[in-house]
C-alpha cells in the first residue's frame, strides 16, 4: 500500500475529482490535479505519471483501500472516471486495514509515555481503537524507552504536572529518604524533571529560600490548600545548565573541572559528553584531558565514580580529595579482612 504523504494527496486530489459532477474527468485531468495537489504541499517538485495514477484508482477500489465506487465511461476514445454515489467520499470511510496497522504500531509506541499528562489521550484512543479494529493486547513491539514500571510516584506526575499549569498550591505529606520521618510540606510547585529514571518537582516551600525539590518515590500524598500561589522568575533552562542530576543551590557557582579519561574509556565519552560543557585539553596514546564547566554535587561523584579506575579527577583538589574518600570507603567495603 502506499504509505507516504505524497500518497495521500493524490487519494485527497482523486477523490475530490471523482465527486465533482459538473466536469468531465479523463486520465490526463486526473494527471493534472494530482500534480497540482502535490505543487500545493510540496516544493519539490515531485510529479506524477499515468501509470500511478492508474495504480492509485486501483487501490482505491481495493478492498485494501477505500473500496470506492469508481466508475467508468467511454466517450470516444477517452475514458470519464467518477464515482457511481456521487455522495461518496474516502473522507468519510473507516481505517483500512492497512491504515489500522499503521495506526495500531504508532500507538503502541506513544504508550510507552503512558502516565504522562500530555499523553493522556493515548490511552483513551488505544481503548476505542481496539474496540473498533479488534486490536489484539499482543503486538510487535519495535522499540522501548528506558524506564521504571514499578516506580513509586508515578501517580503523582499527572497531579503534579496540572498544579504546575494552574499555580495550584499543594499540601504535600513527604517521607525523608534517611530518617522515614513523614512532615506535610507546602508546596508551590513550579517544574518537573525527570533524571535517572526518577521524577522530582521543582517548587518553593515559605519556610526557605532557595528552591525545594522533593522526589515523587517519596510522596504519601498530595492536596490542593487555598493559598496565594508565590511566583518566581527561575529559568530552569539556566538553572539546570551548570549541573548534572537535580542537586543545585542558588548562589553557587560552576568550577572548572579537569578529568583525566584512559584511551579505551575516551571513545564512549567523546561519544556521548559527560556535559555540554566538556571539551578536550590534551590527547595522548595513554589518555585524554578534558574540562567541564560544572558545580559539583552528588549526582556529578556518582556519575565519574561508574567509570571506576578509567578516570581520574585531577582538579580542583577538594572535589578530588572528596572523591578520593569515598573512594577509600569503596576499598575498605572490600578490603576483607584474613
Amino acid at each position: 500500500m502506499p504509505k507516504s504523504k505524497h500518497a495521500f494527496i493524490r487519494f485527497q486530489a482523486l477523490d475530490k475529482c471523482f465527486r465533482n459532477r459538473s466536469k468531465h474527468y479523463y486520465i490526463e485531468d486526473l494527471v493534472a490535479a494530482c500534480n497540482k495537489a502535490l505543487e500545493e504541499y510540496s516544493e519539490s517538485g515531485q510529479g506524477v505519471q499515468k501509470r500511478q495514477v492508474y495504480d492509485d484508482i486501483n487501490f482505491m477500489t481495493s478492498l485494501n483501500g477505500y473500496n470506492a465506487p469508481i466508475e467508468k465511461k467511454k466517450n470516444g476514445r477517452k475514458v470519464q472516471y467518477f464515482y457511481e454515489d456521487p455522495e461518496f467520499t474516502i473522507s468519510n470511510q473507516p481505517l483500512n486495514e492497512a491504515e489500522a496497522a499503521e495506526l495500531k504500531e504508532t500507538l503502541i509506541t506513544l504508550n510507552r509515555f503512558k502516565g504522562m499528562p500530555q499523553f493522556e489521550w493515548v490511552e483513551n484512543m488505544t481503548t476505542r481503537l481496539q474496540a473498533t479494529f479488534k486490536f489484539g493486547e499482543q503486538a510487535n513491539q519495535i522499540i522501548e524507552f528506558e524506564q521504571n514500571e514499578f516506580l513509586k510516584g508515578k501517580d503523582f506526575i499527572n497531579t503534579l504536572y496540572h498544579a504546575v499549569v494552574n499555580k495550584t498550591v499543594l499540601l504535600i505529606s513527604y517521607e525523608n529518604f534517611k530518617s522515614g520521618e513523614v512532615k506535610d510540606i507546602e508546596l508551590h510547585p513550579y517544574y518537573l524533571k525527570q533524571y535517572n529514571n526518577r521524577w522530582f518537582i521543582f517548587g518553593r516551600n515559605p519556610l526557605f529560600e532557595n528552591v525545594t525539590n522533593l522526589a515523587l518515590d517519596r510522596i504519601n500524598s498530595i492536596k490542593p490548600i487555598t493559598k496565594e500561589f508565590l511566583e518566581h522568575d527561575i529559568d530552569f533552562s539556566e538553572y539546570f545548565e551548570d549541573i548534572i542530576g537535580v542537586s543545585s543551590r542558588v548562589g553557587e557557582e560552576s568550577v572548572e573541572l579537569i578529568l583525566k579519561v584512559d584511551i579505551n574509556l575516551w571513545p564512549y565519552i567523546k561519544t556521548k559528553p559527560l556535559h555540554g560543557s566538556q571539551k578536550v585539553k590534551e590527547v595522548n596514546d595513554e589518555f585524554v584531558l578534558l574540562s567541564l564547566q560544572l558545580i559539583p554535587n552528588y549526582e556529578l561523584e556518582s556519575k565519574l565514580l561508574q567509570f571506576g579506575e578509567q578516570l581520574e579527577v585531577v582538579s580542583p583538589d577538594a572535589f578530588r580529595e572528596k572523591m578520593a574518600i569515598r573512594i577509600q570507603k569503596m576499598n575498605q567495603k572490600y578490603n576483607c579482612a584474613e
